[in-house]
């Protein structure tokens, strides 16, 4: 069944199915490369929904964000497949199915650099105001922005 697990196709069923895709799969883009940017190994399918309003379909709200502690420097992989690596959690997979997601190569690599700095820059002041301990903060300092997400 996990070999189904896809970003990819998901992006592909979302579009003819919401009234906006050209808002929905872009942000089902975002959502892919913020699970990276955290390290979230349990983006599983079931993490994804659609929700309908006056008959209306849209990607639903965002659900089930957790960084997962550090379990390599130099790879990490989601829970689905993401790219052309299948599910590597890297910049360069995640940019390489970007057209299926609706975004042109500049637009989506700007999305890229700007996400990858604002998780960097506001992850501990983001966990500390939802009241994660500093000894807990320390543990999952890691999970964000990896080293070999940019390689």
């Amino acid at each position: 069944m996990r070999d189904r697990w896809s970003y990819v196709l998901l992006a592909e069923e979302l579009r003819p199915v919401v009234e906006e895709p050209k808002r929905d799969a872009p942000e089902l883009f975002r959502r892919m490369l913020f699970n990276a940017l955290i390290s979230n190994i349990d983006d599983h399918p079931r993490n994804h929904a659609i929700i309908a309003k006056d008959r209306h379909w849209k990607l639903s709200p965002a659900y089930d964000l957790a960084p997962s502690p550090v379990i390599a420097q130099e790879r990490r992989d989601l829970a689905m497949d993401a790219g052309d690596q299948g599910r590597f959690a890297n910049a360069k997979n995640l940019l390489s199915q970007r057209a299926r997601f609706l975004q042109e190569e500049e637009e989506a690599k700007a999305i890229v650099a700007d996400m990858t700095e604002k998780v960097r820059a506001t992850w501990y002041d983001t966990v500390q105001a939802k009241g994660v301990t500093e000894k807990d903060a320390e543990t999952i300092r890691g999970a964000f922005v990896y080293e070999g997400f940019s390689r």
